[in-house]
């Protein structure tokens, strides 16, 4: 069984409960598995990442394979903070947040299991083929400072609360390049530098705690800063031993690792 986000921004939590941490969030138009159920709850696995979680059983749409296998065809992102889209039979009108999935995006127009949206605001294609890396760098970089100011939010993915690692993760994403959810899960992606001079605008340096835990992440800027999400989306400088906060003197987090994924 599949389902598909029907909505703005949807709470997934760790356990099949209102009152349990959220752990990430869903956005319109991404897709997953249903691999268990209760009389309130689903058990997700997300497509774009394999992330496991639960949803509630009324903020999703049904879909069945041959719509699961459609909406993977010319899928496209929304690229503003937040824009509108218009369900063309109801006429309904919502926000969606950037980075939102449009399924099968052909003149304005995208399908969500059955349903029709039309969408008019800027969109880039969810892969994104056949550019440099230069490009690649400067765009992941360029595309990072419109959440300057984002606040945290632990298992947040979008603009009006978002924690470290969705943050890289929804950048990357917006730039052809996907990342699992977690802090953890990226630092086992790409390529290990072996020094903070190596790095490059767009890559992804890590952060542990006293137990050797990866904890954190953010995306390298030029003059050795850092974009991350603490406490909000702020710039900090960076240098080999973490992020150094100026407003408080002190370092936040202990570099552990930069990686490169472009």
């Amino acid at each position: 069984m599949f389902g598909i986000c029907n909505l703005s921004v949807v709470p997934c939590r760790l356990e099949p409960s209102d009152r349990s941490e959220m752990v990430t969030q869903l956005l319109f138009g991404e897709s997953f598995d249903i691999i268990e159920t209760t009389e309130k709850w689903a058990k997700i696995k997300t497509h774009y990442d394999g992330y496991e979680c639960w949803i509630d059983k009324k903020q999703f749409l049904i879909a069945d394979e041959k719509q699961i296998a459609t909406s993977k065809n010319n899928k496209f992102l929304s690229t503003d903070l937040l824009q509108i889209i218009t369900n063309k039979a109801t006429q309904t009108v919502f926000p969606i947040m950037l980075g939102s999935t449009l399924p099968s995006f052909l003149s304005n127009e995208c399908k969500i299991g059955n349903q029709t949206f039309v969408f008019d605001g800027p969109t880039v294609p969810e892969i994104q083929k056949n550019k440099s890396k230069k490009y690649t760098r400067e765009s992941i970089c360029e595309t990072a400072m419109l959440l300057v100011n984002a606040p945290y939010l632990w298992g947040g993915r979008t603009a009006l609360g978002i924690d470290c690692s969705g943050f890289s993760q929804l950048i990357y994403k917006l730039n052809g390049i996907m990342l699992l959810r977690d802090a953890y899960q990226q630092a086992q992606q790409g390529t290990t530098l072996s020094f903070i001079e190596e790095a490059e605008p767009g890559d992804l340096a890590f952060f542990d705690n006293e137990d050797g835990k990866i904890i954190h992440v953010g995306i390298m800027l030029n003059e050795q800063q850092i974009i991350h999400a603490s406490g909000c989306v702020r710039i900090d400088k960076l240098d080999h031993f973490g992020i150094f906060n100026e407003q408080t003197q002190k370092y936040s987090h202990r570099l552990r690792i930069i990686k490169s994924l472009i």
